[in-house]
Order: structure tokens, then sequence, then C-alpha cells
């Protein structure tokens, strides 16, 4: 939700004595504190400030008096309070919590929502849309260590069905704000705390909800007092024997096999191979590959971690000549020995054909975690460094006419159109039984199709009325027919900028090549208006610059004055125009280059 910083800030704007106590009873209400709490995390000097987010939904932030967000809403009317990471850090108990990995914290940081996968510790009874806390979960000393809330977002997904489906693929929460995200960044930056130590088997301390839910999942559910004994989890945390560590490094050979180096790589001394290939293609989720001893996947509960670091010392075999050497010997890869001038063993090639290679079921490992996080950091770096966001354009259809008995009063896109004539469809068993590629058509359908559109005043050529619609019609011409009877709007999305949504057809972006007077080449380019990021004088200036060329701005011909522009470029510059729109967000799609120049 903040992986962009916040646009369209106003003034801040401190609260009134009335306000605040108005925002402290929706904190205190919502959240079951007491009122010492409220005073803490509602502090005196408190202030709001309207914002948008980088997706245009519009939102409200408060500050204290330092500046740091406290608390946030998001959506328009919103009466959900939302804490900030700095809040939960004050009270690290406000919400229940997920625990998940270290190696996943930084692609929550880049804005990704937390998968199924990458969850540790889930408690009980956890709706859907419920506000939960993210917590990481680390080794300090060898010993367990939860860290303070480093984000919050909703339960994707109730928590009895996440733990149903326990390591399939899926999200488990919808992540909203994140430590080190934009919203963070607005505040004082202070140090995270300290995390906390847990005790070999003991309980997870946290909150969990009472019996009185809300079962929309629409509120945060925030901790009530529920007696330890009944509403704690246990973390289970198990070792890898030195025989199930040489099994995941073998997994990891498997790994590297099935999509081997180029062949100019080879051949690859043993140490290098250990480094840059064999440690980054360890799993990244161990107990999913090979459960540690004394677990079982029958067991009801969360999975377990472990404590044991996945290295060539910590598995049965101590050497890695000697693991290389046992896997020369079935068969994966070929060694050769030491030498005076390379006193290290060389990987010569590997078998990518081998059965155990073929057979191998892929797993995330350690450096696809890295990239991913290291892809989405530069992603997010682009844009705060003014990277363009691809500016979003929707084709849709109003009811008209006959239509509107057949949809609500909305604007549609195709895809919506079709879903909701599929389930009249199938609602009214029109599909015909001789042909399922054709609809009959009932009454409704009837008046739809045989409504005036666009092409329904033609007649015969004599003069007579067509002939009347059939009573069945092939279902994609169904649609279309439909489609055509509907009036044409669009919606265009910049970002940073309102949304635009007008009657008509969005024409795409011409760029013309043309002769004029001499027979001089120049590039015109119109219609560039409806897509909000693109002003006439600023492409002019910056294509003169581009293009090394003159360039002019005037009306555009047919147009009333001062509605549409047109920028000439001089010279053959279509591609120099289409580079600096696309540059400028609009998709290539939405640019139409024509030739009209003629050839020489």
């Amino acid at each position: 939700m903040f992986k962009k910083p916040p646009s369209s800030l106003k003034t801040s704007a401190p609260l009134r004595s009335s306000d605040r106590r108005k925002l402290k009873q929706r904190a205190v209400a919502t959240y079951r504190l007491t009122a010492e709490e409220g005073d803490a995390l509602v502090p005196d000097g408190i202030s709001s400030v309207k914002f948008s987010t980088h997706v245009n939904e519009p939102g409200t932030l408060y500050t204290d008096a330092d500046g740091t967000p406290v608390w946030f809403t998001i959506g328009k009317g919103s009466e959900d309070l939302l804490p900030t990471v700095y809040t939960l850090w004050k009270k690290q108990d406000l919400l229940p919590f997920l625990s998940t990995p270290s190696a996943v914290v930084p692609i929550l940081i880049g804005g990704a929502d937390l998968m199924i996968p990458g969850v540790i510790h889930c408690p009980p009874s956890l709706v859907e849309h419920q506000l939960v806390a993210i917590r990481q979960y680390i080794k300090k000393d060898v010993k367990p260590a939860l860290s303070p809330p480093v984000a919050i977002g909703r339960m994707a997904l109730p928590s009895d069905q996440l733990r149903a489906i326990g390591t399939e693929k899926g999200k488990a929460v919808h992540v909203i704000h994140t430590w080190k995200d934009h919203l963070w960044d607005m505040g004082s930056k202070i140090d995270i705390p300290e995390d906390t130590l847990l005790e070999m088997g003991a309980p997870v301390e946290q909150g969990e909800e009472g019996e009185e839910e809300d079962p929309t999942g629409d509120q945060a559910t925030p901790p009530s007092p529920t007696p330890p004994e009944e509403s704690m989890e246990t973390l289970q945390t198990l070792s890898y024997t030195p025989q199930e560590v040489t099994e995941l490094l073998n997994k990891a050979l498997l790994q590297i096999i099935s999509k081997p180096p180029p062949a100019s790589a080879y051949p690859i001394p043993a140490t290098v191979f250990y480094s840059n290939y064999l440690l980054p293609s360890r799993p990244a989720f161990p107990t999913l590959v090979v459960p540690p001893t004394g677990y079982s996947s029958d067991r009801n509960g969360d999975p377990p971690q472990v404590d044991t670091e996945i290295t060539i010392k910590t598995s049965s075999l101590k050497s890695l000549t000697a693991f290389l050497k046992a896997a020369e010997k079935i068969g994966l890869l070929t060694l050769k020995s030491p030498q005076k001038q390379q006193p290290d063993v060389l990987i010569t090639a590997v078998n990518a054909s081998h059965p155990n290679v073929v057979s191998h079921t892929p797993f995330v490992t350690m450096k696809d975690v890295e990239l991913t996080a290291a892809k989405k950091a530069a992603r997010e770096e682009k844009g705060t460094q003014g990277g363009s966001k691809e500016v979003e354009v929707k084709v849709l259809y109003k009811p008209h006419q006959a239509t509107v008995d057949l949809f609500e009063a909305d604007l549609y896109t195709i895809p919506r159109i079709r879903s909701l004539l599929n389930d009249h469809i199938s609602a009214k068993s029109l599909v015909n039984q001789n042909d399922h590629a054709y609809i009959n058509l009932d009454d409704l359908l009837c008046a739809c199709v045989a409504a005036k559109g666009s092409r329904g005043k033609a007649k015969a050529k004599d003069g007579a009325e067509p002939d009347p619609p059939s009573q069945f019609m092939r279902r994609d011409e169904l649609i279309k027919t439909i489609v055509e009877k509907m009036q044409p709007w669009y919606e265009v999305r910049a970002d940073g900028k309102e949304p635009v949504t007008k009657k008509g057809s969005l024409s795409p972006i011409q760029v013309a090549t043309k002769l004029r007077q001499g027979r001089k080449a120049a590039t015109l380019i119109t219609g560039f208006e409806p897509f909000l990021v693109v002003d006439a004088e600023e492409m002019a200036e910056d294509l003169r610059k581009t293009c090394a060329g003159a360039t002019s701005v005037s009306p555009a011909t047919g147009k009333p004055g001062g509605t549409s522009m047109e920028v000439l470029v001089q010279g053959k510059q279509s591609k120099a125009v289409v580079d600096y729109l696309m540059a400028k967000g609009i998709p290539k799609k939405w640019i139409e280059v024509v030739d009209l120049s003629g050839k020489k």
C-alpha cells in the first residue's frame, strides 16, 4: 500500500481537543484499550493530513507532535482506524500476529503480500479480512526469538483454511503497511525495539480474539484477555541430523543440475561451485523439502523451525571433496583431480539427464528469495527516482435503450458484460441443446438484439424493413451484438492524476509523418490530451532537444479552439516520439503510427 510515497498530501492540521478525544475513543473501543493506553497511543498534539496512495485511494494520516505517523485510515468514508508500525512498537500485543522467516521480511518491505508457505505460526480462529501483525521469527545465539511487529495486513483467508491448505501456494495476508516502507519513512525512523526471546517449547504470548467475533471481518478484531492455556500456540523447534543436512545439500545439487551453468563456465573450482552455486540453491523453506526428524506431517499446528545451519560442516560427509565425489560416484557430475597448478578439485561437467535430476521437484531457493527482494527494491528505487507508471486505460460500456433492462445502470468492461450474459443464459437455461455454441434468445435478449444501435437503422435496398432477428445466435455473436447496442465510455488513470471517465470512444494518439511545403518531412502528434500525462508545450520542448530539430505547437485542425492541440516536429521522428510517449507511461497499443509521406 505504501511501496510508493503518499501523494496529494494536504496541509497538516492540528486536531481540536474534542476531535482528539473522539479519535482516542475510536482507538479504545476498537482495540479494547485502557484509558492510560489510549492516552499513550493517541497523544496530545496529534495532527491529521489527507493523502492519496499510489493507487489513488484516499486516506487520512494522524501524526504525533514530532510528525511521526501513529494511525491512518484508507478508503473513502472508511471507519477502520489502523495503527502504524510505530504504534505497534509501543504496544506489541495490540493485534494478533503471524510469524515468518527473516528471508521473507525484505520481500514484504518491497511490496509483496505474505504467502502461505512463508507462515511459521498462525493463531487459531482468525477470520478473513481480520487485521493482524506480522513478526519475524529469528534465532539469537541458537535460541528462538520474535521481533517486534514489522508489518500489518488483513487475513486473505480464515486461519482454519490456512492450516488446512498447509504448504500449498496462495496468499495468507494482504499486507497494508510495513517497517521501512514510505509511510514509516515519514516518521522518526527510530531503531526497531529489541527481540523477544522464546523459551524452548514455551507458548507464544499474544492476544486472541474473544468469543464475540465479527463474522464479516470488516472491523479489526482486537486482542482480548483470553486465558493463555486456551489461546496460546507453541512454536516447535527441531534440529536436522547430519544425514538430513546431506539430503538437503543433495536436493540443492539436483536443483543446480536441473538448470545447469552454461558450458562456458566449466571447469568450475569446487570452492567456487560451493559458494556461487550450491549455497544459493539451498531451499528457502527447508522443512517443506525435507521434514526434520521428530516432525510428523499429520500433526496439527504450525510447521516446525529448525536451528541447524545447512552447510557441509553440519552434514554427514563433513568435507566438500567427499560430497562431490559421492555425487560423481552415482553419475551426477564429472570431476578432475587437483593438480600442482590447480590445488582445487574441478567440476568439468554435470549430467542433466540423470534419473534423479529428471524426477527432481523444483523448490524455492535462497537465491530466488534474494533475487525477488532485489528486483522489488530496484523497481521501488526506480519509482522514487521519477520512473513513470503506465497509464491505465479501461474501455467501458453503459446500458442504453433495450439493454437497460438486461443490466443495471453502470459502466462495464467487456469481460464483465460477458460474465453477466453468461449468468443470464445459465439462469434461464438458454443454451441450445442441439448445438451448445448457440443460445436460444428469450424475450429480453430478442429485444436487445432487435434494438436500433449504430447499425440498427439500415434497411434493405428496396426500402423494405429488414428481416426480424433469429430466435437463436452464436454466443460470441450475441455478446458482440449487445455490446454494439451499448454506449461506449472510457476511463483513464495516471499516477498522481485524478482519474477521468468520459462518454465516447477513446482514440489512440496519432503520430503521423507528412510531407509539407518544399517536400520536407515532418511528424505531427495529435490526440494526446485524454491520456493526462502529456503537456503540449512540455512535449514540444523535450522533443526539440531529443530530435535536435524545430518544433511547434498549434490548435488541432477541426477541433474547438483550445480543446485539442497538435505538436509538429521537423523530420521523420516517429520512433523518437513513440519512445517519448511510452516513457511517459502511455501503453504502446494506444499509439498509432502512420506514414503519409509516400515513397521517395
